[in-house]
C-alpha cells in the first residue's frame, strides 16, 4: 500500500507541475476562451466539431487537471488513512485538495462568467500552493522508509521566521507576475532592467501598465537580493549541513534563472518557451521554499535544547514488519 501511495505522490507532483505550466500556456497564448463559455464541456459538447489551436490548448489543460485532480484526491485520502499519525500529513492532505478545488473553481468562473484581471492573477498562486502541499505530502510518504528525512535539522528561530517571510513574499511576486500577463503589460517596457534605460528615474511618466510591469520587476529583484543575502546567512551558520548548503544553493540558482529568463522574456519579445521556463523556475523555487518551511516547522521542537542537531542523521536501513 505504501508503495502505491508513493507512486500516487510522484504522479501527482509531476502532474501538478504540468497543471501549472499548462495554466501558464493557456494564459500566454490567450487560449482561455478556446472552449467558449462552456465548462466542463467545450463549446457545449464533449468533442467539438471545430478544432482550433486555442481549443486544443484549453481542452488539454482541462483534461490534465481532471486526471491529476483524481490522483491528488486519492493521494490525500490514502495518506490521511495510512500515515495520518505523522505530523503535518492531515493538514497537507486538506491543503492540497482544498487549493486544487479552489483553482478549478476560479478557472471555471473565469470561463463561465469572466473575472477581472486582478482576480484571474490569483489563479497561478493558488495552483502553486496546491503544488507545494502535494510535493510535501509526497516527501512525507517517502520519509516512512527513511528515503527522505525532515527530522534531523535545527534551524535557528530567526532563520525560521525569515524562511516563512520569503515564502509569503514569493507569493506576492508570483501574483504581480501573473497580473503583468493578465493586463497585457508584458512588453510595455522594451528595455531591461528599467522601463527606459536612458533614465531610471523616468517613473514619473509611467502609465498604469508600465507601473504594473516595473512593480513586478522591483519585487522580483528584491526577492533575488533577499534570497542571495539569506543564502549567505545559511553558509555562515549551517556550513556543515549539506541539506541546508546545497538546498539553498539550488534555491539561489533557481531564483537567478528566474530573473534571467524574466529578462529574456523582454529580449525575445515574449517567446513562448522562454515564458514557460520563466513559470517553471518559479515553481521549482517555491517547491524548495516549501521544503525548507517543513524543515523549519519541524526544527522548532528542538528550540531550547542545549544540544541541537546540525548534521543529517546516518541512514539506517528500514526493515518493514507488515509489508
Amino acid at each position: 500500500m505504501i508503495r502505491s501511495i508513493k507512486w500516487l505522490g510522484v504522479v501527482s507532483t509531476i502532474g501538478m507541475v504540468f497543471i501549472l505550466l499548462g495554466g501558464a500556456l493557456v494564459t500566454k497564448t490567450d487560449s482561455g476562451a478556446g472552449c467558449g463559455k462552456s465548462w466542463p464541456l467545450c463549446n457545449g459538447s464533449i468533442i467539438p466539431a471545430e478544432i482550433t489551436p486555442e481549443l486544443v490548448i484549453e481542452l488539454s489543460h482541462r483534461l490534465v487537471s481532471s486526471v491529476v485532480g483524481v490522483t491528488v484526491v486519492l493521494l490525500a485520502v490514502l495518506a490521511w488513512k495510512r500515515i495520518g499519525h505523522i505530523r503535518e500529513v492531515k493538514f497537507l492532505s486538506f491543503l492540497s485538495v482544498f487549493f486544487l478545488i479552489l483553482q478549478g473553481l476560479v478557472g471555471a468562473a473565469a470561463v463561465i462568467w469572466g473575472q477581472s484581471d486582478f482576480v484571474l492573477a490569483l489563479h497561478f498562486g493558488i495552483s502553486l500552493i496546491s503544488f507545494a502541499a502535494v510535493l510535501l505530502l509526497t516527501l512525507l510518504v517517502f520519509e516512512i522508509d527513511q528515503k527522505f528525512d525532515a527530522e534531523a535539522l535545527h534551524i535557528q528561530r530567526k532563520h525560521r521566521i525569515e524562511i516563512f517571510a520569503i515564502a509569503i513574499f514569493t507569493i506576492i511576486v508570483v501574483y504581480t507576475g501573473a497580473l503583468v500577463r493578465h493586463v497585457d503589460a508584458s512588453l510595455v517596457c522594451n528595455s531591461w532592467p528599467f522601463c527606459s534605460n536612458e533614465s531610471p528615474f523616468s517613473f514619473t511618466k509611467y502609465n498604469f501598465f508600465q507601473w504594473v510591469q516595473m512593480g513586478h520587476r522591483l519585487l522580483a529583484g528584491s526577492l533575488f537580493i533577499w534570497t542571495t543575502i539569506f543564502f549567505g546567512k545559511i553558509y555562515r551558520n549551517y556550513r556543515k549541513n549539506r541539506v541546508m548548503i546545497w538546498g539553498w544553493f539550488s534555491t539561489w540558482i533557481l531564483i537567478t534563472l528566474q530573473v534571467l529568463f524574466g529578462a529574456m522574456v523582454i529580449f525575445t519579445s515574449l517567446n513562448l518557451w522562454v515564458a514557460i521556463l520563466h513559470a517553471f523556475f518559479i515553481t521549482c523555487y517555491f517547491g524548495n521554499l516549501s521544503y525548507f518551511m517543513l524543515l523549519a516547522n519541524r526544527s522548532a521542537k528542538y528550540e531550547g535544547k542545549t544540544e541541537v542537531i546540525q548534521e543529517k542523521k546516518p541512514f539506517t536501513p528500514f526493515k518493514p514488519t507488515g509489508e
